[in-house]
């Protein structure tokens, strides 16, 4: 009888323990600490095309016509997005580097991210907030941000579309924020 209890006690205590490792795997993923995933996106608004038309051939009389004095015109310059701000990234609880950049063409907003490495986690987003870059990463919390999604890779070049109604007045970083536990692995400011 003793005996039975005693198993019976042990396959409690063991099915409770394997509950809980269960349990703070799915949580905390530990295997994400040493995976990395690549993504290199081009940039997101392409160059308007400058249209160049050859010039109407000159027609001939029989008659000498006056040599026509040449006019030069040069065509547009191309001009790609403009960058509303940009910032390089500070580490905050895991590292992260690389450039931020904020860039508008034609009423469309992306966040390019450039040259980005940070660790792997969790349920990772991506935000705009009116919290400043580095320090205390409880402060975003607080602030206003703008959710920009989740992050695609923890390497690499990454477009993310800033939705056309967010309004980026006294936003002042991007951050890497990690939703299941409320830190920010990195952030960028990005005065606007």
């Amino acid at each position: 009888m003793r005996g039975s209890l005693r198993r019976r006690v042990w396959w409690g205590a063991g099915t409770a323990v394997l509950a809980v490792v269960i349990i703070a795997l799915w949580a905390f993923q530990p295997w994400k600490l040493f995976t990395h995933s690549r993504v290199d996106e081009p940039l997101a608004f392409e160059a308007p095309v400058v249209s160049t038309t050859p010039a109407t051939p000159g027609t001939t009389t029989a008659t000498p016509a006056p040599a026509p004095e040449a006019t030069t015109t040069t065509a547009p310059t191309p001009t790609g997005p403009a960058v509303l701000a940009e910032g390089r990234f500070v580490s905050q609880e895991h590292p992260t580097s690389g450039a931020a950049r904020l860039l508008e063409q034609g009423g469309a907003r992306v966040l390019r991210l450039e040259g980005f490495s940070t660790s792997d986690g969790p349920d990772v987003h991506v935000w705009l907030s009116t919290a400043t870059a580095g320090g205390d990463w409880h402060k975003y919390d607080d602030g206003r941000v703008v959710k920009l999604g989740k992050i695609k890779a923890t390497d690499g070049n990454h477009n993310y579309a800033v939705p056309a109604d967010a309004d980026l007045g006294g936003l002042r970083s991007v951050v890497i924020w990690c939703d299941r536990f409320n830190v920010a692995f990195g952030s960028a400011p990005l005065a606007l």
